[in-house]
C-alpha cells in the first residue's frame, strides 16, 4: 500500500491551518455581533440577487483577511462565529476544488448514516459540484432557512473529516508526516462540524445571537 499510496497535496490556506475555537473579548464580540446581524437583517429582508451575487464573491474579490477582522475572534456559538465558518469553509473548497472534492468523496464512501444527503452535493462530486455545494450553502443563509445552511455545512464537515481520516489510514505506513497532518484537519473538521451544529440548534431556539 505504501508505494502505490498517492500522496495528496494538502489544503494551504493559513486561515484554515490556524483555525481555533476561541473565546472572545467583550469589544469584539460586540462589533462582531452588530456588523453581522446588521448584514443578515438587511439581506434577508430585501435578497435582491445582485446583492447575495456581490456577498457569495466577497472573499474572491476581497480576500477572506476583510472576514477574518470582523468575524474570526467571535465566539463559534454565535451569528458572527457561524458566518466566519461557513466564509472560511467555502474559500477553502475555492482553494482547490479538486482536492476538497477527492477528500469529500471518500468521506462519502466511508460515512453511515444521512449527512451525504444533508450536505446535498450532487454525486458524484467532483470539482464542479463541490464549488456549487459551497455556493448554494452560503447562499441559503441569505436566501434560505439560515439553519438548515447551517446543517447543512455541518454535515459536510463531518464527511471532510472521514474523507481525511481515511486517507490518512491510508498514509501512515509510507508518509506518516502527512498522515499526521490528515488527522488534524480531521480534527477540525470535526470542531467547525459540532460548532455549526449548535449554533442551528440556537437558532431554532431564538438563541443564536
Amino acid at each position: 500500500m505504501a508505494d502505490d499510496f498517492h500522496r495528496p497535496a494538502l489544503f494551504s490556506n493559513s486561515a484554515f491551518e490556524a483555525f481555533q475555537g476561541a473565546d472572545d473579548p467583550a469589544t469584539v464580540n460586540r462589533v462582531a455581533h452588530e456588523t453581522a446581524g446588521a448584514l443578515l437583517s438587511r439581506v434577508r429582508d430585501d435578497p435582491q440577487p445582485e446583492v447575495i451575487e456581490r456577498l457569495l464573491a466577497f472573499t474572491d474579490d476581497h480576500g477572506i483577511d476583510a472576514i477574518a477582522e470582523l468575524w474570526a475572534r467571535a465566539s463559534a456559538h454565535s451569528l458572527p462565529g457561524s458566518l466566519w465558518r461557513i466564509y472560511l469553509l467555502r474559500v477553502l473548497i475555492r482553494q482547490d476544488p479538486e482536492l476538497a472534492s477527492y477528500f469529500f468523496e471518500r468521506g462519502t464512501t466511508m460515512t453511515q448514516g444521512i449527512d451525504p444527503v444533508v450536505a446535498g452535493a450532487e454525486s458524484p462530486t467532483g470539482p464542479k459540484e463541490i464549488t456549487e455545494l459551497a455556493d448554494r450553502i452560503l447562499r441559503g443563509l441569505f436566501t434560505g432557512d439560515f439553519a438548515v445552511a447551517l446543517d447543512r455545512a455541518a454535515a459536510f464537515c463531518r464527511i471532510m473529516a472521514q474523507g481525511c481520516v481515511s486517507i490518512a489510514d491510508d498514509a501512515e505506513i509510507g508518509a506518516p508526516e502527512t498522515a499526521t497532518t490528515l488527522t488534524t484537519r480531521a480534527l477540525r473538521f470535526e470542531t467547525i462540524g459540532d460548532d455549526l451544529s449548535e449554533s442551528a440548534a440556537l437558532w431554532r431556539h431564538d438563541g443564536l445571537d
